[in-house]
């Protein structure tokens, strides 16, 4: 099968989802602009999304790969390949604050030119399989993922005393699969510290879920206050008193009952009930007796169930960018440099989801990210390319291979 060609390269394809005036508007606002003279803000972002694209492994992959495509680099906007030390030091200089408005501008673009961009039910959309499609509210997933570094380069992100870390706390909307807010900072402090911060955006009626990690008492009643519906794990040292029984043993559900905190501090920190259900969840195969903290007193004990694993969702999504972006290997030492390579990645994901949503992608994140990363300084059109890859463009046709070695009473086994 044959892709059908193009006059423009499938990246310069791709680097076009970004609004024309974006870039240099924002390096104007952040300044990012003063700080550039033969090294453009536009070239600074086409290259991180290139080492992001093409897997790039350090500054000289970088540099090299877009030296060798100058003349294809060029048809991006005018944009030029950097110098090593070029590059490093816009890392370092320019403020990654940019990078980040970058990604929420590009993603509300994307989602007023497509409302239903990301969405389950639309052709090509993939939000989360296990979302429970019964609730009619937004569902987050709140979560973290920690990010190894170099602990005697990186004393910003000391996490121990021979580790340093980063941490990315992100908040995902299952029905889209696409963040609602993602902070990244140093991994010392502890998830329970940025929960108020991660939910801080979130309305009225819409559901959160997360880990224990985040359960601070203070944070789930001003979420409560707010009449935001949330469901996490119970500790294990959780104190409190049965207040009265919710409803009775049914199945897998082993006690529903409405519960008090007894604690020296969390009695203070939350003042009203809560509701405590336990029951037996199957993980990998096997059933385990799970305990699970909730607000809501309407839903049934299998709905809380069901929205406690409908949190793997923001693993899955953890898994998604980790595998195939490059978040592992770093191509800057400072804070700025880490937060650069982190919201590129996260525009890239952005960009890559939004063209599986206009072509109809039905294969995996990884598959699509490797078809493009394939093809990224070709001539073809990137929407024909997926095509064929999903088997959709013209059957290809086959042909009797004659380098092949027939061996005397195998030869049928060969015929074409």
């Amino acid at each position: 099968m044959s892709p059908q060609r193009s006059t423009l390269t499938v990246i310069n394809q791709f680097f076009k989802f970004i609004p024309g005036h974006l870039i240099t508007k924002l390096a104007r606002k952040h300044q990012v602009d003063k700080k550039s003279r033969s090294f453009s803000p536009t070239s600074h972002v086409a290259a991180l999304m290139y080492a992001q694209l093409a897997h790039s492994i350090s500054l000289n992959d970088v540099c090299d790969s877009l030296r060798n495509h100058n003349g294809s680099l060029g048809t991006l906007r005018g944009a030029t390949p950097p110098s090593r030390n070029g590059l490093s030091h816009a890392n370092k200089v320019r403020d990654a604050a940019m990078a980040e408005e970058l990604f929420w501008t590009a993603k509300e673009h994307l989602e007023k030119l497509h409302p239903q961009f990301g969405c389950k039910t639309r052709p090509g959309g993939k939000g989360y399989k296990g979302l429970p499609r019964r609730f009619k509210r937004t569902i987050n997933a709140v979560d973290s993922s920690t990010i190894k570094l170099v602990a005697n380069c990186l004393d910003w992100a000391k996490h121990r005393r021979q580790k340093a870390a980063a941490k990315m706390h992100l908040r995902l909307d299952l029905g889209t699969f696409l963040p609602s807010f993602i902070l990244v900072k140093s991994a010392r402090n502890n998830d329970a510290v940025e929960a108020a911060e991660v939910c801080a955006g979130m309305r009225a009626g819409e559901i959160v879920v997360f880990d224990k990690a985040y359960v601070d008492f203070q944070h789930l009643s001003a979420l409560n206050r707010r009449g935001i519906f949330w469901v996490t794990r119970a500790k294990e040292n959780m104190l409190y008193e049965v207040v009265a029984e919710h409803t009775p043993p049914k199945g897998d559900v082993v006690r529903d009952v409405e519960i008090r905190l007894t604690g020296q501090k969390t009695s203070i920190l939350y003042e009203g009930t809560l509701r405590l259900v336990e029951a037996y969840v199957e993980v990998q195969g096997e059933k385990v007796l799970m305990a699970f903290v909730t607000n809501n007193f309407t839903w049934m004990p299998s709905s809380i169930c069901d929205l406690c694993k409908s949190r793997w969702g923001v693993e899955v999504f953890f898994k998604e960018i980790k595998q195939t972006l490059q978040l592992a290997d770093f191509t800057g030492y400072s804070e700025n440099a880490v937060k650069w390579q982190v919201w590129m990645a996260m525009l890239v994901y952005l960009l890559l989801r939004y063209v599986s949503f206009l072509s109809g992608w039905r294969g995996t994140f990884n598959r699509l990210f490797t078809a493009i990363r394939a093809v990224l300084w070709s001539f073809l059109d990137m929407m024909d390319v997926l095509k064929c890859c999903q088997g959709e463009g013209r059957r290809a046709r086959m042909r009797a291979s004659p380098e092949h070695c027939y061996l005397p009473g195998f030869g049928g086994l060969f015929l074409p």
